[in-house]
């Protein structure tokens, strides 16, 4: 399932938060007002001291929601997907603060995400702080203050911009659903293993990134 993207100017606070797909209004940031947000922003709030990491939204800077399970859990998967990438030479992983502006006008921050080396200009590592780039697969760790809306939301930029595949990771259940961009939906328990058309070979048992959570010192 979609939503439409089809930008609009809200007339109403309850118009905003709508069109950001219901998310919590303490994660929307009131300066600069919504709908003026810049790239600019994004970087001062990012380098600033107490670094707010912040996705742009049609001109709105959201917070992005974070916690340490999901750090956790997101950890673990770009090391899990970097020792499968590297060595084959495939492309990058990234983490939780690399930003992408994956459309003209939103900047994404997926939890992990894999860029081939076909998608970066030059087969290089960009300069750019905020290169204007959609990975290959992308990955969210959902929190609780995430919103099923702002998910839907999320997916169809992604998908508008050529992402292949997303997954979302859900904690309470302990599944991971898959995504692709022809429209199919896959659901992978802890008795699954999940692989990927993106990463021919790669495979993640679910059981063992859910593990992670039970560990003990």
């Amino acid at each position: 399932m979609s939503i439409d993207i089809t930008t609009r100017t809200p007339e109403t606070v309850a118009d905003l938060l709508a069109d950001l797909g219901d998310i919590p209004p303490s994660r929307i940031l009131l300066h600069p007002a919504p709908g003026t947000a810049t790239e600019e922003d994004v970087l001062r709030l990012e380098a600033a001291p107490q670094k707010r990491l912040c996705e742009l939204i049609d001109g709105v800077l959201v917070e992005k929601a974070m916690g340490f399970a999901e750090s956790l859990l997101a950890a673990f998967l770009i090391n899990y997907l970097w020792l499968f990438v590297k060595p084959r030479k495939l492309g990058v992983v990234l983490s939780s603060d690399g930003m992408l502006r994956v459309l003209p006008a939103q900047i994404r921050i997926p939890d992990v995400c894999f860029i081939s080396w076909d998608r970066l200009p030059g087969r290089k590592i960009p300069k750019a702080q905020v290169p204007r780039l959609a990975p290959d697969l992308a990955i969210e760790v959902l929190s609780p203050g995430n919103t099923k809306k702002e998910m839907e939301r999320k997916r169809t930029d992604y998908f508008a911009a050529g992402v292949l595949e997303c997954w979302e990771v859900l904690i309470p259940t302990r599944e991971i659903i898959q995504y692709q961009a022809d429209g199919s939906i896959t659901r992978f328990d802890e008795t699954a293993t999940i692989s990927t058309s993106v990463l021919p070979g790669f495979e993640l048992p679910v059981a063992t990134l859910f593990a992670e959570l039970d560990e003990t010192g």
